[in-house]
């Protein structure tokens, strides 16, 4: 299984409608691939910025591929991105789940 992180950055402002965007449009998107497994969605407020940290769990890299293309470690945006985010981190990091406990 690999780990997909993705980490986001808002106006505080913005922290309750973004949460919002991404429950009804990124969250359906991820679940709906071939290869998806699960995701944790995390979030905190830091002084006037709102951080997000998205982990999806697939079961390979050839899934991740299906969802964000060929470039699978360049970040995947939504067009409504652009009203929320303050930057976009060209990047994602990929890791390699090799053990899990709950």
């Amino acid at each position: 299984m690999i780990a997909r992180i993705w980490h986001g950055r808002t106006k505080a402002e913005d922290f309750e409608r973004y949460t919002e965007f991404l429950k009804e449009r990124a969250i359906p998107d991820y679940a709906g691939t071939d290869g998806f497994v699960k995701l944790i969605f995390l979030r905190r407020i830091e002084g006037d910025v709102g951080h997000f940290l998205l982990i999806t769990f697939w079961e390979s890299i050839d899934a991740i591929k299906s969802f964000a293309g060929e470039d699978y470690e360049k970040a995947k945006y939504y067009p409504e991105d652009k009203d929320f985010l303050l930057e976009f981190e060209e990047k994602v990091t990929h890791y390699e789940v090799f053990a899990e406990k709950e």
